[in-house]
């Protein structure tokens, strides 16, 4: 068997879908004999995992399944491996660069807290 690091991206549509149009890009691994085989897993994870549910302001959220945008063989489990990079351009640097901080500082305060918490 071999990895697979596959893209699956589903878009969000909330309520009668008026809004700024969004999409969830998943990064998932998956096993298999060959690229086809992990195609067809990962389409089936994306088709599998679609969703709908009411939020708390009784709009209904829809997940739709759009398709596997990327699939990547994973020659070998390395530490450290880089497994996906995506280059961002964004208006305000600053700004991104402190969005990216804040979540830094949010997995190392949470990761402190579970490791913290009595058994």
């Amino acid at each position: 068997m071999n990895w697979f690091l596959a893209k699956i991206v589903y878009r969000i549509i909330c309520g009668d879908g008026d809004h700024t149009p969004q999409f969830d890009e998943q990064l998932r691994l998956v096993t298999a004999e060959n690229e086809k085989d992990a195609l067809q897993k990962a389409f089936s994870i994306g088709k599998q995992e679609e969703d709908c549910f009411y939020n708390n302001a009784e709009k209904l959220v829809q997940w739709k399944f759009i398709n596997v945008a990327e699939l990547y063989k994973i020659a070998n489990l390395i530490d450290g491996a880089e497994l996906y990079s995506r280059i961002e351009e964004k208006e305000n640097g600053d700004l991104y660069t402190e969005l990216v901080h804040k979540r830094a500082a949010h997995l190392q305060l949470n990761s402190t807290q579970q490791y913290l918490q009595p058994l």
